[in-house]
């Protein structure tokens, strides 16, 4: 993990708490900010993502080159939403919407 994302993530419950307070309706990559209180998430999938990359080392502990396999792109998405954060600052999410999610914290 690179240096920034530990900085913002060690500060994970700090970005949500100053959205909040200042009822700013914030868009995070990662699920871990939504389920802290944040609003919305749309990111990979990190199970996905953690088995397509065993899934690559298991080709190249099997005698793959890593130069001649593909690049490995995401394929994976999941849409994360807080209704009770969006509440919390006089936001009305559509039944539309929300029907779209993977997943609706409540």
């Amino acid at each position: 993990m690179s240096a920034p994302i530990r900085f913002f993530s060690s500060r994970r419950q700090q970005i949500v708490a100053l959205a909040a307070r200042d009822a700013i309706p914030a868009m995070y990559t990662n699920r871990e900010y939504v389920e802290e209180g944040g609003l919305i998430s749309y990111g990979n999938d990190r199970a996905d993502g953690y088995r397509r990359a065993g899934v690559y080392v298991g080709r190249i502990l099997n005698g793959a080159s890593p130069s001649d396999l593909p690049v490995d792109q995401a394929t994976k998405f999941e849409l994360v939403v807080n209704v009770k954060a969006a509440k919390a600052i006089g936001l009305t999410i559509p039944e539309s919407f929300l029907a779209r999610a993977d997943e609706v914290i409540e």
